[in-house]
């Protein structure tokens, strides 16, 4: 439709003249809450057509601030500090030093409380410097807007991008199709502007905006929401164009009243629910572990409180309290190390881990499995003959819709009718003027432009173009012709190409705006049918992707016929038969309950003529069904499958909106750098798993062992001071973990932490430790026959603590990430860390500081028998490794 001007200002108001409505001091209130036409709220901001003086803007942005909601700011780092107690693990461990602060166990308590303090200091110093390198890349892709500004009162207005956060009250913004709306704003100007207010309203459907040129009594009871002019952040752009001026920033705007941060929060990740599933299992485990202990030893040895300590000490034993340490740090260098080699950046640091445990990838065939260009493959009338005529209609149409509706490029298939036009030269020549331009969105999809033909006084010819049922139906058709015409597409798409009917018709010239009334009552032209180019990388990377265990699904609007043979060309097979499959139509998919849709989406591989809510349902079917997903998009109609998605995914020349909704951002809308990053996120994942699995096994088993020997020996098996110790020496070669690298098979298939796989394994390794350290007792046994009293206690301590160490060593080597020794090998930090471990098993109670923790140096025989025993320990590892593997 045609822009409809604002009323003429007069610009900034002279320095010192009052302003006629709301005096400057005002600026930066909640203005659109107020009704008013578009020159009073201008002279309301002391701001005009023109926009502001960049001066005046930078005043502004040093008196209102910047344009970032309160709640999205970085957060401070003694902030992170205290909200790092609140992890389970974390604060079970706070609780437990407190209980042995309560009953006077002054060692147990400050060396818990230290293992605390360094858990929440490493925690937060790796958090926020993880979140100033997201913020560094972030600014990447931060989103900007095209603000219209001057260097002077007297110089002309030019356009240019800037941060949102840079954006004043007073500022007159352009916003297009894809737009994030960046404050509360009043629209100036527009040309078939429609936003979705979603956000804000609950409302699906996009609503129309349009300047308020004069006072409409009608408006004066609606609320803010229903005013034509007012559109609001966090609203996006869905169609057409317009020019707005800013009248609220930051706090002050309604989005920020409304949304007090948890706006932004999203639900778990699939990470976050699988180590919670195992978390709060040992949580349960390590709370019951005091009372069983005290109660055990109570009934078989008659002691009382005297072992809390202990107990206490053994629950703090099978707490991984360094998990959060080594899931941000394996986290934040797989996001910086993607970043780096890839350009690719990872806006949410958990969906990196979501990446490597993505088994379902659903994506839009344009632009990633093929060109984004299709080309002109013929233009045919009804009957099917050929026609240039039909090519000339859709081109003009297509012109004059660019151009008329400020559209900030041409969509893919205008590119190819106007590139198939020029070569044809059937533009050179056209004397035709553009008059309005209904621009194409996805509700009625269609577009048309309305022309005035030369030598056509006092008649305007509407040019619809679109997807061909929507063009049939405003067309005037009996029946049978629409079902002939049908037909006859039908037949053309099943050979795989796509589609655009053409219509036209002639209507009185008249002054009036023009909107999606009109297009009625239309005379069918012809169809344009094109053809989609296979992307050259496209075949290559599906085969990659389905040998890393990702399968891939096309969520496509496009018809079925036309995605069907795309995907053929690409070898993009449907089911494990090797066949390819019946395409899924969005009709077939509105008759189907969630359940049913969640077994027809995992078997089905294209789904084809979907909406944005199509896509969003199927993207959730598929969760539901137990898959890890990721979605791939780049327009205003893939945001709700963004949201809808594990991982949301675009590349970094998506619309606003897009791209901030998405989780990762590509360099590129290239299956090859989604591989990569799905690598990355293998990388990173298979360490954290790698260490959840030694870590809790080894754990375990030395608490079985503790409590087992407690019940048998008359004296504790291990002092408190001695477990803790023991602990933090864990703690610290288990950081190796976040820098390990991974063997090739720990990146074969997605990185999914089962909680039935994990306390399977860690029960079966667990007891395998548990045999080890109980067959230790014999060796002290008869390494230590001939010591007694407290000698032989404190011998007693030192062999054992000794072998934990080692044993724990060997686990480190043995269980690591990779099925081949030559994996194994390659584990460089984590040889170095079990090296050092066992450097400080072996030397430790020989220190100064043994016979302060209780321990005595041993005899020489011990260390031979414990060779032995650790010699078969290995052995029984190895083994119990390769028949673990063997049954995965």
């Amino acid at each position: 439709m045609p822009e409809s001007s604002a009323a003429a200002g007069s610009g900034r108001a002279a320095p010192g003249t009052p302003a006629p409505v709301t005096p400057f001091p005002a600026v930066g209130t909640s203005v659109p809450g107020s009704v008013g036409t578009s020159l009073q709220i201008l002279r309301s901001l002391d701001s005009g057509p023109r926009g502001l003086v960049e001066a005046h803007a930078e005043e502004r942005l040093a008196r209102f601030g910047e344009n970032v909601l309160p709640a999205w700011r970085p957060v401070p780092w003694p902030r992170r500090f205290v909200r790092s107690l609140r992890d389970p693990f974390t604060s079970v461990l706070l609780c437990l030093g407190l209980v042995s602060a309560v009953v006077s166990a002054w060692g147990t308590a400050c060396v818990i409380l230290a293992l605390v303090a360094v858990s929440c200091l490493l925690r937060s110093t790796e958090e926020h410097r993880a979140d100033r390198s997201t913020a560094a890349l972030r600014e990447l892709v931060a989103t900007t807007a095209t603000v219209v500004r001057r260097t002077s009162a007297d110089a002309p207005s030019r356009e240019r991008e800037v941060p949102v956060a840079d954006l004043v009250p007073g500022d007159v913004i352009r916003l297009g199709p894809g737009d994030l709306v960046p404050a509360d704003v009043q629209v100036l100007r527009a040309g078939g502007l429609t936003v979705h207010q979603s956000a804000l309203t609950g409302e699906s459907a996009p609503v129309a905006k349009h300047p308020l040129d004069a006072p409409d009594p009608a408006l004066a009871g609606a609320g803010p929401f229903a005013q034509p002019q007012l559109c609001f952040q966090g609203s996006s752009v869905t169609s057409g164009s317009g020019t707005a001026v800013i009248t609220a920033t930051g706090g002050a705007t309604r989005f920020a009243a409304a949304h007090d941060g948890r706006a932004r929060q999203r639900g778990g990740s699939a990470f976050d629910r699988s180590v919670q599933g195992i978390s709060w299992t040992l949580i349960r485990f390590m709370l019951l572990t005091p009372p069983l202990v005290l109660m055990a030893n109570a009934a078989l040895r008659g002691r009382g409180l005297e072992t809390l300590p202990f107990a206490v000490a053994v629950a703090v034993g099978l707490t991984p309290e360094m998990l959060p340490v080594i899931v941000t740090t394996a986290l934040a260098r797989g996001a910086a190390r993607l970043a780096r080699t890839s350009g690719v950046i990872v806006k949410r640091l958990p969906a990196l881990h979501d990446l490597g445990a993505v088994d379902v990838l659903c994506l839009d065939k344009t632009g990633t499995l093929t060109e984004d260009r299709p080309v002109v493959e013929a233009a045919v009338d009804g009957s099917g003959q050929h026609d240039p005529g039909v090519l000339r209609w859709a081109a003009l149409s297509a012109l004059w819709t660019l151009q008329l509706a400020e559209l900030p490029a041409p969509d893919a298939l205008d590119e190819a009718v106007l590139d198939a036009a020029e070569d044809a030269e059937l533009l050179g020549a056209s004397a035709y003027e553009g008059v309005a331009a209904l621009p194409f969105d996805p509700v009625r999809r269609v577009a048309t432009a309305v022309l005035r033909r030369p030598g056509r006084l006092g008649v305007h010819t509407l040019v619809t173009k679109g997807a061909v049922e929507a063009v049939l139906e405003r067309c005037a058709l009996d029946g049978d012709e629409r079902k002939r015409l049908l037909a006859l597409a039908a037949r053309k798409a099943e050979s795989g190409l796509r589609l655009l009917a053409v219509a036209r018709a002639d209507r009185p010239a008249r002054h009036g705006a023009y909107s999606p009334a009109d297009e009625r009552g239309l005379t069918f032209v012809g169809l344009v049918a094109l053809r989609d180019v296979p992307a050259p990388s496209a075949a290559d990377a599906l085969d990659v992707l389905a040998r890393r265990g990702v399968t891939v699904k096309v969520l496509t609007g496009d018809h079925p016929g036309t995605a069907a043979r795309a995907c053929e060309d690409l070898g993009l097979r449907a089911d494990a038969a090797g066949g390819y499959g019946e395409v899924v139509t969005a009709e077939l998919v509105d008759t189907l309950s969630d359940a049913e849709l969640a077994r027809v989406a995992d078997r089905a591989t294209v789904f084809a003529r979907c909406t944005p809510e199509h896509k969003a349902r199927i993207v959730s079917a598929l969760r539901a069904a137990g898959h890890t997903t990721g979605f791939l998009g780049d327009g205003v109609n893939d945001l709700p499958a963004l949201h809808a998605a594990d991982v949301g995914i675009c590349p970094r020349n998506a619309v606003d909106v897009a791209r901030e909704a998405a989780d990762v951002v590509l360099a590129e809308k290239d299956l090859t750098a989604i591989d990569r990053a799905v690598l990355a996120g293998r990388h990173s994942s298979g360490n954290i798993a790698t260490y959840l699995r030694i870590t809790l096994s080894s754990n375990l088993g030395n608490v079985i062992a503790m409590l087992t020997a407690g019940l048998m020996l008359p004296f504790l098996p291990m002092l408190p001071a001695q477990v803790l110790v023991q602990n933090l020496c864990f703690d610290a070669a288990q950081l190796a973990f976040a820098f390990d690298r991974p063997g090739a098979s720990a990146l074969r298939r997605p990185a999914v932490l089962r909680s039935r796989d994990f306390l399977r394994f860690i029960t079966g390794f667990g007891l395998l430790n548990a045999a080890a350290d109980l067959a230790t007792f014999g060796v002290l046994a008869l390494a230590l026959h001939n010591a007694a009293g407290t000698d032989g206690e404190a011998a007693f301590h030192a062999g054992w603590f000794t072998e934990n160490l080692l044993t724990q060593a060997l686990v480190m080597v043995l269980l690591r990430t990779g099925r081949s020794a030559a994996e194994r090998r390659a584990g460089g930090p984590l040889r170095a860390a079990a090296a050092g471990l066992a450097v400080v098993g072996f030397l430790l109670p020989l220190t100064p500081l043994g016979p302060l923790l209780g321990m005595s140096a041993l005899p020489p025989l011990y260390y031979l028998l414990l060779g032995s025993v650790l010699g078969l320990y290995a052995v029984g590892l190895t083994a119990a490794r390769r028949r673990y593997e063997r049954r995965r």
